[in-house]
C-alpha cells in the first residue's frame, strides 16, 4: 500500500444482477460473485487489483441486503476481514443513491476522505496501467476535480456510453465536454475517428467534502432524504429507501458538475456486460474458441461454451455461446447474446425461479440444493454450518422426511425437539416451522423429502 494514500476509501458498487449473463448470473447469485475467470470472483479480483496501492482495510463494498453473507464470505475467503466494510443497501436505487450512501458512511471516518468507485464486476488486464492511471486519478480528486475514467475506444463500440473531452487540465485529464448514450454504428464509427471520445467505465474519484456539496446543489432532494436516514437514532429502512430518487450518478450529478474531468486510460478494461464482452476478453484456445468444463467440440469455430455439470457436446457450430448450468441451458449467436436480458424478464412474469436463483442457493447458515422437483414433491439437500440453524417455513401442510446423512443435527417443531445421528430419520406431517440446527463439530447434511397433501 501507497501511504500517500491513507486518506483513500476504495468503494465497490456491487448492486448489479447482470441478467445479459443468465443464466450463471442470477438475482441471488450476481455475476460479481461468480468466477468467470481463475480462481477469484470477480468481487475477489477487483479487491486484490487495488490492494497494491490502497489501504484494504479501507475498502467498502456497497451491495443489497440479500448478498451481504455472501460477498462478506468471498471477502474473508482472501484473508480480509469483512466486518465494517459492507454497506447494504435495503433495495437498488441505481448508482446515484449508492455513491452518496457510501460517502456519508466514509465521512463517519474521515473527514477528508477522498472515495474511488469501482463497479465490482469489472475486469482490467494491464494492472500496472490501471495502477498508474489511478494515480493520476486521485491526484486530480485532491486538487479538487471530479474524475472519472474513460476508456480510450479500439473500435466502434454501440454497447457503450461515451464521454466527449475538451480542453486539457491536468494529469492529461480533459474538461468533460459532455456524456452521450450509446451510438449507433455510424456514429461511433465518428467518435473514433474524432479522438476525443472515450468509453463510460463507470469508474470515479473525487474528494468525499466535493462530491458531497455537488448532490447538495444539484440534486437536493436525493441529497436531503439520505441526510435524513444518516441521523443517529433512524435508520437506512426500507420504506424510506424507495422514495429516494432512482437516479444514476451521470444523470445526477457528472452531466451537471463545473468540476467534472475524464481521465484518458487504456489498461484493458471490459465491463464483461454480455457473453459476447465475456469471450472478447477471454484468451481463445483452439480455433477460437472458449472453453470451459467437459466438452467435446467438433467442427466448432469462435464460439464459447462453458459447462458446470454436464458434458457439452458441439458439431459443426460457428459463432456461437452455449452455457449450461444444473437447471437451464442457454444458446445463442454471440452476436445477439444480450438479448438473454429479455429471456430473463419473461421468466420472471411467468414466475419461473430459475430468474433468481439456482439450485443451489448459499445462506448465513449453510446452503440448499434442489436435487428434484415435481408438482407433488421436493427433494432438497440441506447443509448446516456447525453452531448454525436453518428453518423451514411453510405456508400449507406438507410431510416431509429427514435423513441425516452426515453430522448431528437437532429437529424442531411444533411436535418438540429430536436428535438425530448419520442414518436416522424423522418423518414430520405437523404445519409449520421446522428449525435444524448443527449441534456436532462437523457440517451437517440433510436430505428432506417434502411431500405435498
Amino acid at each position: 500500500m501507497n501511504k500517500q494514500f491513507n486518506r483513500v476509501y476504495p468503494i465497490l458498487l456491487a448492486g448489479g444482477t447482470g441478467t445479459r449473463l443468465w443464466p450463471v448470473s442470477r438475482q441471488l447469485y450476481p455475476k460479481q460473485l461468480v468466477k468467470f475467470i481463475g480462481e477469484d470472483s470477480l468481487v475477489q479480483a477487483t479487491i486484490k487489483r487495488l490492494i497494491p496501492l490502497l489501504d484494504a482495510e479501507k475498502i467498502r463494498i456497497v451491495c443489497g441486503k440479500e448478498h451481504v453473507h455472501q460477498t462478506a464470505r468471498h471477502i474473508e475467503e482472501i484473508g480480509i476481514a469483512a466486518r465494517g466494510k459492507i454497506i447494504s443497501e435495503p433495495c437498488g436505487r441505481n448508482t446515484a443513491p449508492a455513491i452518496l450512501l457510501s460517502v456519508f458512511h466514509v465521512l463517519k471516518k474521515e473527514k477528508e476522505a477522498i472515495l474511488c468507485i469501482f463497479p465490482a464486476d469489472h475486469v482490467i488486464k494491464d494492472v500496472k496501467g490501471f495502477h498508474a492511471n489511478l494515480e493520476s486519478a486521485i491526484r486530480l480528486a485532491e486538487s479538487g476535480y471530479v474524475v472519472t475514467f474513460g476508456i480510450r475506444p479500439h473500435y466502434p463500440e454501440t454497447g457503450y456510453g461515451y464521454i466527449e473531452g475538451a480542453a486539457e487540465v491536468a494529469e492529461s485529464a480533459l474538461k468533460i465536454k459532455r456524456f452521450v448514450e450509446k451510438p449507433d454504428l455510424k456514429t461511433a464509427q465518428d467518435y473514433l475517428k474524432a479522438g476525443n471520445f472515450f468509453w463510460n467505465s463507470g469508474m470515479f474519484a473525487f474528494k468525499a467534502s466535493v462530491i458531497l456539496a455537488e448532490f447538495k446543489r444539484h440534486q437536493t432532494e436525493l441529497f436531503e432524504r439520505m441526510e435524513k436516514m444518516m441521523v443517529p437514532k433512524n435508520a437506512v429502512t426500507m420504506e424510506a429507501y424507495q422514495q429516494i430518487p432512482d437516479i444514476s450518478i451521470d444523470y445526477a450529478i457528472m452531466e451537471k458538475t463545473a468540476k467534472g474531468v475524464v481521465l484518458p486510460s487504456e489498461f484493458g478494461w471490459s465491463d464483461i456486460g454480455s457473453w459476447k464482452s465475456l469471450y472478447e476478453f477471454l484468451p481463445k484456445g483452439d480455433y477460437n474458441n472458449v472453453i470451459d468444463g467437459d466438452v467435446i467440440a467438433r467442427n466448432t469455430e469462435n464460439s464459447f461454451i462453458l459447462g458446470r455439470d454436464r458434458l457439452i457436446a458441439t458439431n459443426h457450430i460457428k459463432n456461437m455461446v452455449v452455457v449450461e448450468t444444473p437447471d437451464s441451458i442457454f444458446v445463442s449467436d454471440l452476436d445477439n447474446s444480450r438479448d438473454v436480458k429479455s429471456i430473463v424478464e419473461n421468466l420472471q412474469a411467468r414466475g419461473r425461479w430459475e430468474y433468481r436463483q439456482h439450485t443451489t442457493v448459499n445462506h448465513p447458515w449453510g446452503n440448499t440444493t434442489i436435487l428434484e422437483q415435481e408438482n407433488d414433491y421436493t427433494v432438497q439437500r440441506f447443509i448446516v454450518y456447525p453452531g448454525s440453524s436453518s428453518a423451514m417455513i411453510e405456508d400449507t401442510l406438507k410431510i416431509k422426511h429427514l435423513s441425516v446423512i452426515s453430522g448431528d443435527g437437532r429437529i424442531e417443531s411444533s411436535a418438540g425437539k429430536r436428535i438425530l445421528k448419520k442414518g436416522e430419520t424423522t418423518i414430520i406431517s405437523e404445519k409449520g416451522t421446522v428449525k435444524i440446527r448443527n449441534i456436532g463439530e462437523d457440517p451437517l447434511c440433510i436430505i428432506a423429502v417434502e411431500m405435498r397433501v
